[in-house]
């Protein structure tokens, strides 16, 4: 059920930081990993991260109030209530979610220094010239008004953006298009589509970004973050996450007459030699990198 004061006056505290979003049990999630300190999440695909205009008691962040509202509200609006990345709305997959001061401030500062590492699988219109490779161009934030209320938020490539790094491979290809596995080394707001798309690899069902023909191919946005590596900020542990792949995107895999990563027939061992050296120097390791 959904708990807290009237939507109105809580949505005009929440802006001011001042008071902890709305509990809502009736929004679900799964969980990849979780100890005291920290858990890792599992967010379907249309399911808004954080509360914002219009989606004030509906979102992750209300979900995991309802599982962890006491850990969280003492984390309070300065440590975002936990949060220390999200998702696009259309992206499903695994989130770190902080659960305690020092652990959230370890997980805050390992981000910040490029340590934890993210994997998301595309499924994409073409595959690029490049079998595998490094995608090292700046991105630009644009605001779009929608109506006096609400903006849209959108990237482009251009000279003056911020620096952005996305490593990716091609795990197999079709006639009709190709699976990809990428990794951000950069956090810019939604770097993997803006930068696949760059190079003619558009993301399936994209709203933003790419040719019609692309966005119509399916029902969702056709990308989903598979894998997150972290240490553990108490423990110094590796942790080391996995998400199978989403269930409502394999009729669409079958459609476009490839095969689920790692299954036979799929090319799922890598590319010959890997991603380049700027990838190896920045990103910390290979894309796609297996361990036991």
């Amino acid at each position: 059920m959904v708990s807290g004061f009237g939507a109105v006056c809580q949505w005009g505290e929440l802006l001011l930081g001042v008071a902890a979003p709305f509990s809502n049990d009736r929004v679900t999630f799964g969980v990849a990993y979780a100890d005291d300190d920290v858990v890792v999440v599992e967010k379907r695909a249309k399911l808004v991260t954080a509360p914002g205009v219009g989606h004030t008691d509906d979102t992750l962040l209300n979900g995991l109030m309802a599982r962890y509202g006491a850990q969280l509200t003492a984390l309070g609006g300065k440590r975002d209530w936990g949060l220390l990345h999200r998702l696009d709305r259309g992206t499903s997959g695994l989130l770190v979610v902080g659960l305690s001061k020092d652990a959230y401030d370890g997980l805050r500062e390992a981000f910040e220094t490029r340590s934890v590492r993210k994997f998301y699988w595309a499924v994409c219109r073409r595959a690029p010239n490049k079998p595998a490779g490094v995608i090292k161009r700046p991105i630009i934030e644009e605001v779009k008004r929608v109506d006096k209320y609400t903006s849209t938020k959108t990237a482009r490539i251009g000279r003056s953006g911020k620096p952005a790094l996305t490593a990716y491979r091609v795990l197999e290809e079709s006639v009709s298009g190709c699976l990809v596995e990428a990794r951000p080394v950069t956090g810019r707001l939604h770097q993997v589509r803006a930068h696949l798309d760059s190079i003619s690899a558009t993301v399936l069902g994209d709203e933003f970004y790419g040719p019609d023909i692309a966005r119509r191919a399916s029902s969702r946005l056709a990308l989903h973050a598979h894998r997150l590596v972290f240490n553990h900020p108490l423990t110094g542990e590796t942790i080391d996450t996995r998400s199978a792949f989403p269930k409502d995107l394999r009729s669409l895999l079958n459609r476009m007459h490839l095969h689920l990563p790692g299954a036979v027939g799929a090319v799922s061992g890598g590319v010959s030699g890997g991603v380049s050296e700027d990838a190896e120097k920045l990103a910390g390791e290979a894309v796609g990198d297996e361990e036991a």
